[in-house]
């Protein structure tokens, strides 16, 4: 059973970032074969990542969830949501989206310092996002400054591989900066499977690349609460989804993200 205390709701609220140790370990088998299946019939967004002077495989997906029914699974019967509404102090969780990330034993590639919610299409202070390993990690984990999402500009989305800005307007986004040459406080962890970093979308973040003799394969549930709502961004939003047809201000249609956990009146 997975409890959580007011102390993880404060460090979370402060920090930006706390560890949940076990959030998914029931539902290992599920998301391993997920990640298997989904990585056997990639998805339109998969990218391979493959980025000249870098060894290995890095392969991510996201958008999957509704076709892999043991990501489904995962999302409906784990304490995910119940866990997400007690650190988001929020009433309701809706689902956003679902992200997996694969490191190939000897990938060089580290994933690049970003925070979520500028690519996005929604804001709200109620967000979180759980990064969950499938196989334990040690130095391929993941990384967050601490405090981060509360910075007072977000920071500038860009390309993985080609390091392009995303937005043409630079100047209402702070520049990608480099935590551990600043001297920024970074939150990592060595963690187990099914262990969970959950992190707020405007958290700074980025992972090491996977030296190890062993696969990381990483599944990322990303949620919503009671104030978050659409917004237009100056340039593409990733996931983009399509013809979504909202407006700034609404909270996202329900038939796309569908009400984890609804109000209780």
């Amino acid at each position: 059973m997975v409890s959580i205390t007011q102390q993880d709701i404060d460090n979370f609220q402060r920090e930006g970032a706390v560890l949940i140790r076990g959030l998914f370990a029931d539902h290992l088998d599920d998301l391993r074969a997920g990640i298997a299946r989904n990585m056997d019939t990639p998805g339109p967004y998969a990218s391979e990542n493959a980025k000249e002077g870098e060894t290995g495989r890095f392969f991510d997906d996201y958008c999957n969830w509704h076709r892999i029914p043991e990501f489904q699974d995962a999302i409906s019967n784990s304490p995910a949501a119940s866990v997400a509404a007690q650190l988001m102090g929020s009433e309701t969780v809706q689902m956003f989206h679902d992200h997996v990330l694969v490191k190939e034993p000897g990938t060089s590639m580290a994933t690049p310092w970003h925070s979520d919610g500028p690519y996005y299409f929604v804001e709200g202070r109620q967000t979180v996002s759980f990064w969950s390993p499938l196989d334990p990690v040690k130095e391929a984990t993941l990384r967050l400054v601490a405090g981060s999402h509360l910075w007072e500009k977000p920071v500038l989305p860009t390309r993985w591989v080609s390091e392009d800005s995303f937005f043409p307007d630079e100047d209402s986004y702070m520049p990608v900066p480099d935590p551990d040459a600043e001297g920024m406080r970074v939150l990592e962890w060595e963690m187990q499977p099914g262990d969970a970093v959950a992190f707020h979308y405007h958290t700074l973040h980025g992972a090491r690349g996977n030296h190890a003799t062993a696969r990381r394969r990483a599944f990322s549930l990303r949620l919503l609460g009671d104030d978050a709502r659409f917004v237009t961004r100056p340039g593409p939003t990733s996931p983009p989804f399509p013809g979504h047809d909202m407006t700034d201000g609404q909270r996202l249609r329900e038939d796309w993200f569908p009400i984890l956990i609804p109000a209780v009146h």
